[in-house]
């Protein structure tokens, strides 16, 4: 069976796995990590505190630092309301390319790895191959955070890190943070018909979300000079915004779902200072002149940090080699790299497909795509070999 073949398997078996974020990933990780054992890597899952979720990390090779890390994330986003042409749930081939939700974002390149590692297995490798697949990437990074910690705690200290997202086989050296919160409003429910009697917990929401929107074009005029992302300033983004049950009534509670990305640490700490200051000196002390009880309270969902370009960068030097790709590019959506550079890891984001198919109906991944996957981890298996 060809390397080509076996990854198309093993995708199919993923794909099927509805590993919604919402839900559990235990049987698509056990699956995984009992292919990996099979070969003789050695095999350890780190489930979470509601032990629905998990993380897998597996090695193969030496018991030795400065091994080669290939990271992918095991959750996918929802399928509802969307018009597939097919089960998102089976894998599905047509002109060239796989359908199904998570073909390309991203259980494509974590086939691709897995389909390689039996590879790996028979090499005699003077550098390990580890295997990091994680939970909940898709809110908010959880399960990479703390798999870090994890790997921290046992002195693992892997060189560098390739994060597989999709990227058609281009080299990305940064990307911005992202910050993701649910800011919720408590206030004193009434008649519409006197409105001066309660706290209109919506009005107030709004007040926040207008003043989120001037600290965005404030941000604006924040950019770096030498900023390579494309808008060149951190962004901000009002997801949700809900409240109230009928017309005629008071809103007593409403909550505004917003994240914003940074491209410098400086702009993290201007957004989260501006906007607490705001709710603090402006909105709290007017919502508690009618209701002393009133609340506004900030939930962090996620707080992922950037990945940094570095002069210096042995993942990229080692993937340039091994694609031929001789220019790395910055990105605007966020990945789990930035986590992994922060155990002083040198990392890159570089895998098969492409990130306009993430997330939407009849998400696919080309086999050619795949090919191109498969013979850059060929071309690493003997780097680590070497």
């Amino acid at each position: 069976m060809t390397n080509l073949a076996r990854t198309k398997d093993i995708l199919r078996d993923l794909i099927s796995f509805p590993t919604v974020s919402t839900d559990s990933n235990l049987d698509m990780i056990q699956h995984m990590g009992a292919l990996l054992y099979d070969i003789g890597a050695s095999v350890d899952i780190y489930a979470d505190d509601t032990g629905t979720k998990a993380n897998l990390f597996a090695t193969i090779g030496p018991d030795r630092d400065g091994g080669i890390l290939l990271s992918g994330h095991s959750d996918v986003v929802p399928v509802a309301d969307q018009d597939w042409r097919s089960d998102p749930f089976q894998l599905y081939e047509a002109d060239g390319k796989l359908f199904g939700r998570g073909t390309c974002d991203m259980k494509g390149f974590i086939a691709a790895t897995l389909a390689m590692a039996p590879e790996f297995a028979r090499l005699n490798l003077s550098r390990p191959i580890h295997f990091a697949f994680t939970h909940d990437e898709e809110t908010g990074c959880i399960g990479a955070q703390s798999l870090v910690t994890e790997l921290k705690a046992r002195g693992i200290k892997p060189g560098i890190a390739i994060i597989g997202e999709p990227t058609m086989m281009k080299i990305i050296e940064g990307h911005k943070g992202c910050c993701e919160y649910t800011t919720r409003f408590t206030g004193l429910e009434g008649h519409g018909s006197a409105p001066d009697r309660g706290v209109n917990a919506a009005e107030y929401a709004v007040r926040y979300v207008s003043r989120l929107l001037e600290i965005r074009e404030e941000l604006k005029h924040r950019a770096p000079g030498s900023s390579r992302f494309d808008p060149p300033w951190t962004t901000l983004n009002i997801g949700r915004v809900t409240g109230g049950v009928a017309h005629n009534v008071i809103v007593g509670k409403s909550e505004v779902e917003w994240e914003f990305r940074p491209v410098q640490s400086d702009d993290y700490s201007y957004v989260t200072s501006e906007i607490a200051r705001y709710a603090e000196n402006v909105l709290l002390p007017a919502m508690r002149a009618v209701c002393p009880d009133a609340s506004i309270e900030t939930e962090t969902i996620g707080e992922v940090t950037g990945l940094d370009p570095m002069p210096e960068n042995e993942a990229r030097d080692l993937v340039a080699g091994l694609t031929g790709e001789n220019d790395a590019d910055v990105v605007a959506f966020g990945t789990e790299a930035g986590i992994f550079q922060s155990m002083g890891l040198s990392v890159v984001v570089c895998g098969p497909g492409s990130i306009e198919q993430a997330h939407k109906p009849d998400e696919f991944i080309s086999l050619d795509q795949l090919s191109a996957c498969l013979g850059m981890l060929k071309g690493l298996g003997r780097k680590a070999a070497a």
